[in-house]
């Protein structure tokens, strides 16, 4: 992962989820990435980006001041500008790196994850597959599946703004394709809509005799 993708990102990093919560590591390093980036933002610009309160914001700028991480510059009698201090730049480049470690072995263990759950195809000799979802989650399952034996025929998706585009290399189809393409199993590659379309292609399922597969 560069630099620049992660730092593309850096305010989903502190967006709160149910599982993967924010630590205070995580929101020191946005913070520190932000200010790199551009050293004029304001509390309020900073917490808007980060998607942090005025409070906390003010409460991590006085803590990695006093910790010499940063250090605080007046630009008129009303406001400062924030600047990384050598000390702030080698931290942010360690606490980058840290970063990516834990992000590729997350990466890694959800692709470990995706071939287990379509080991049973693998097993039986079912390898033609068709992807049912062009977006973030399939680009994993894409990843996951380029060093096995499966093959993909077919990436499908309900989107007609994406049909005829082409995603990871692949021509995205409408699923209508699936009355003429032969192939093993449907992976239904969009977590948040799997009930949908597992009851969209269900009687097609039974029609084609093809496997529905679902994370």
């Amino acid at each position: 992962m560069s630099d620049h993708v992660a730092t593309a990102s850096m305010g989903m990093l502190i967006t709160d989820g149910h599982y993967l919560r924010p630590s205070k590591s995580t929101r020191v390093l946005a913070i520190l990435d932000a200010l790199t980036r551009d050293s004029g933002l304001s509390q309020f610009e900073l917490g808007r980006k980060l998607n942090l309160s005025g409070a906390m914001v003010n409460q991590y700028l006085k803590q990695l001041q006093s910790g010499g991480l940063v250090e605080f510059l007046p630009v008129n009698g009303k406001s400062y500008r924030y600047a990384l201090t050598d000390q702030g730049r080698q931290s942010r480049r360690r606490m980058f790196s840290d970063y990516s470690s834990e992000t590729v072995r997350l990466y890694t263990t959800i692709k470990d994850f995706v071939l287990a759950q379509l080991g049973g195809l693998q097993d039986r000799g079912k390898k033609r597959l068709a992807l049912f979802g062009a977006a973030e989650t399939c680009e994993v399952v894409l990843s996951a599946l380029r060093d096995s034996d499966f093959q993909v025929v077919v990436l499908l998706d309900n989107d007609s703004r994406k049909q005829g585009q082409i995603f990871n290399g692949y021509v995205v189809s409408a699923p209508h394709v699936l009355e003429q393409i032969d192939c093993d199993a449907v992976v239904i590659t969009s977590f948040g809509k799997q009930a949908e379309i597992y009851e969209q292609i269900k009687p097609l399922s039974e029609k084609r005799g093809f496997q529905i597969v679902r994370f």
